[in-house]
């Protein structure tokens, strides 16, 4: 029987801490919550590499090292509001679901019922999965303190930074062809502020992609 607890241990110690991630919630979430759980079920021996895991659709789970690190430069808070934009089979809400009061996730069908299933499966009850397109998030339970995007972005929609409360945050990672690096984006007043934090790179999402006017 593989022994998925001491492989989260090696996740940690391999892949969080030495990227400088030292946050103990962060920590204490990532060595809880069972990350086999949610990855499609041909990759559970696979889900403990250092790398993003195919989800299939161009769409992937963010690799530990990346979620740590983005989650570290939020410092999300217990009283907080996350909206989690693109979770996937729901990992990365179950990890937030530990650091925040409550979450917000938002993913396209059929995913969308497969992460709340998966979330309810490990009594995960401070998460709200919502089925609808990525770039509108969730006005309806906004605005929020924290936003995070799971994907590469070439933009954030107008629709999106609405959503975040005066004072908030929003995490992503911006593409530029084969390259990218993550930002943190600050809210204040109507205007985002923006701080590079660390270079990586993950395939951008369909819906934040820059559309491209057609020319002859």
């Amino acid at each position: 029987m593989t022994d998925f607890a001491a492989r989260r241990v090696m996740m940690v110690d391999t892949q969080v801490r030495p990227s400088d991630v030292t946050k103990f919630p962060i920590i204490a979430a990532m060595l809880t919550i069972p990350r086999e759980a949610f990855v499609p079920t041909q990759f559970r021996e696979t889900a403990y590499v250092g790398e993003p895991i195919a989800l299939g659709g161009g769409r992937v789970m963010l690799d530990a090292r990346v979620l740590a690190k983005l989650l570290d430069a939020l410092n999300i808070l217990p009283t907080e509001m996350v909206l989690d934009i693109g979770c996937g089979l729901g990992y990365s809400a179950a990890v937030v679901s530990r650091l925040a009061d409550a979450v917000v996730a938002v993913e396209t069908d059929p995913m969308a019922g497969d992460a709340q299933t998966r979330l309810l499966a490990q009594s995960i009850d401070n998460v709200a999965v919502i089925a609808g397109p990525l770039a509108q998030g969730c006005a309806k339970h906004g605005p929020y303190d924290v936003v995070i995007i799971q994907g590469g972005v070439e933009m954030i929609s107008p629709e999106i930074q609405k959503q975040i409360k005066d004072g908030g945050r929003i995490a992503a990672v911006f593409m530029d062809g084969p390259l990218g690096v993550a930002k943190i984006g600050y809210k204040s007043g109507k205007e985002m502020s923006w701080r590079s934090v660390f270079d990586a790179s993950l395939p951008v999402l369909a819906d934040f992609v820059v559309k491209k006017d057609f020319a002859l």
